[in-house]
Formats: structure tokens, C-alpha cells, sequence
């Protein structure tokens, strides 16, 4: 199962929640549940079944609360042209087929703009002289290692690099299909998002009951709904600001899995960089509770 942790705005609390939730179902001792209400009888669930990716590639934080140690280090690149002179002839082909206006042919040279390409190979396969060949572009990592039982993995995008899908798309191939895989989504609606939540059997949506928080979840709902992804979502800061996503919610008949409150122990762990659950010991099976109430709107 895939579980996707996203928000339509950031600070929300979403890494908060993803890293509780990794860390709730990865306890030292196996999972044991009585799940004879959803006629599943009696689980028990191993000590390495929780597999957690931080796909927010641009500014990858959950590191910080898990602590992992990495093993194994893995560049991501991307595919870019580079220009035969000799075989050339200046025909602009390239530059015509090219959408990211990473090629400009003069009257002597071609000119290549390696930060606009996104690695189609449009050019290369069009180039009536084939005199344009592919090289690899390093445009960031990925980490993986280990947290206590989790799988960790995240990406780092190179500084000043734009596009941050790929190194997602590279790091959503290393999923575990026989794992529980909590993702972390980047903030937003944009292409990482869609790349991020893509495949997921579920979405948590973490809002905040704000106008701000409000008119974020509008979209992020839009999207996926786009996708025909479930999802439900998780109100934190729950006590503050006002009524108005608990009534989207109901108008929209969208799940509110949990709500979490301004609270000042939760808000000390985290500016320590500790998950809240070790603090409070009160919200693990909570975290546990609200997997097994996915995997119950899942099957329906």
C-alpha cells in the first residue's frame, strides 16, 4: 500500500504527520490488531514493513525527525544534447522541435542551454544529419539507509536546479511494493505534487483551519480528484482560526481523519527535531488507528 502525505500549501504540518504516522506503524514490537470489524480477523505485521520517501526533493526535511543513517548514495541525470560541429550543418531543426527553448542555432554555432532541457530527446531523434548525441546531467541524488525499522530514502535536487520531477520519478522506482510506502509530498499543486501523489492508493491532505489553509485544500482536492485518488483529511492547529474547512469537508462529504491541536509540548518536540509521539505517548495508537480507518475507506 501507498500512502501520500500532502498539502496544498506548506507549514501545514504535513512532514509532522507523515513522520508520526512512518514511525507509529514501525514500532520495536510487531502490530498486532483485532480487525474482525472489517472481517480481516487478527494481523500482525513485521518489524521492517514501513517504507518512508521524501519526495519534497527541493527542501527534503523529514531526515531531520527520523535521523536515519545512509548506506547508499545514487545520482539522478537527465538526459541533454551536445552538438557535432562537423556534422552539423545549422539547419535549425533542433532548435524548431525543441519546447524549452534550450537550443538556438546561430549561423555558425549551436548554442545549448543545459538548465532549460528537459531531457525529451526530441532533437536528437529529429537532427537530419545526426549530428546530436545525448550526455548525462547530474541533477541531484538519492539517499537511502536506514531509521530504527523504517527504509528511508529521499532526494536532494542540485542547488539552482529547476525540475525536480525527475529525481521523484527516480525515486518513486525504488518503491517496495511489498512494503507499506508512506510518501511525503511537496507542498503545493505543481508538477512535483502530481508526480509525488501519482500511484497512491491513498492521499492524507494536511490543512489548517485558516482562509489560507481553506482555499489551498480547495485545489489540492481538485487535483485529485483529477487522479481519482481517495483521500481524507488530517486538521492541525485544529483550535485555532475557524469552522469553515470542517464545513467544506461536510459539504463535500471528505473524510476528517484526525485533528490535532495547538499544543505547546507538540510544538517544543518538534523544534527539537523529534517526532511529537515520543513525547506523547498518547497519540501512537491514534497514528495506528488512523491507518487501520484508511485501509477501512480504502475497502470501500
Amino acid at each position: 500500500m501507498i500512502i501520500s502525505v500532502a498539502s496544498g500549501k506548506g507549514g501545514t504540518g504535513k512532514t509532522t504527520v507523515a513522520v508520526n504516522l512512518a514511525l507509529s506503524l514501525a514500532r520495536d514490537k510487531p502490530l498486532r490488531y483485532n480487525l474482525e470489524s472489517l472481517g480481516q480477523g487478527t494481523q500482525t505485521y513485521p518489524h521492517s514493513w514501513v517504507q518512508f520517501l521524501d519526495c519534497d526533493v527541493e527542501e527534503p526535511n523529514a531526515h531531520i525527525f527520523l535521523k536515519p543513517e545512509f548506506k547508499r548514495t545514487y545520482p539522478v541525470a537527465i538526459p541533454i544534447p551536445e552538438v557535432d560541429e562537423q556534422k552539423c550543418t545549422h539547419c535549425g531543426k533542433c532548435s524548431e522541435v525543441c519546447q524549452y527553448n534550450a537550443i538556438a542555432v546561430l549561423k555558425d554555432k549551436v548554442l545549448i542551454f543545459p538548465e532549460l532541457c528537459n531531457g525529451c530527446g526530441g532533437c536528437s531523434l529529429l537532427c537530419p544529419e545526426g549530428a546530436i548525441t545525448e550526455i548525462k546531467r547530474t541533477i541531484g541524488v538519492i539517499e537511502e539507509g536506514k531509521s530504527g525499522n523504517i527504509n528511508f530514502s529521499h532526494g536532494k535536487l542540485n542547488i539552482g536546479e529547476a525540475r525536480a520531477t525527475p529525481v521523484i520519478r527516480e525515486l518513486k522506482s525504488r518503491i517496495d511494493s511489498n512494503k507499506l510506502t508512506i510518501i511525503d509530498v511537496p507542498p503545493g499543486t505543481s508538477c512535483p505534487v502530481i508526480e509525488s501523489v501519482k500511484g497512491s492508493d491513498f492521499c492524507i491532505l494536511v490543512t489548517e483551519p485558516t482562509p489560507f489553509g481553506l482555499n489551498d485544500l480547495i485545489l489540492a482536492v481538485e487535483v485529485l480528484r483529477k487522479l481519482t485518488i481517495p483521500f481524507g483529511v488530517i486538521i492541525n492547529r485544529a483550535d485555532i482560526g475557524d469552522k469553515k474547512v470542517e464545513g467544506y469537508c461536510g459539504r463535500q462529504r471528505i473524510p476528517i481523519l484526525m485533528n490535532i491541536p495547538v499544543d505547546r509540548e507538540i510544538a517544543v518536540s518538534y523544534s527539537n527535531g523529534a517526532p511529537f509521539i515520543l513525547w506523547k505517548k498518547e497519540w501512537e495508537p491514534k497514528f495506528k488507528n488512523l491507518y487501520f480507518r484508511i485501509k477501512e475507506l480504502i475497502s470501500k
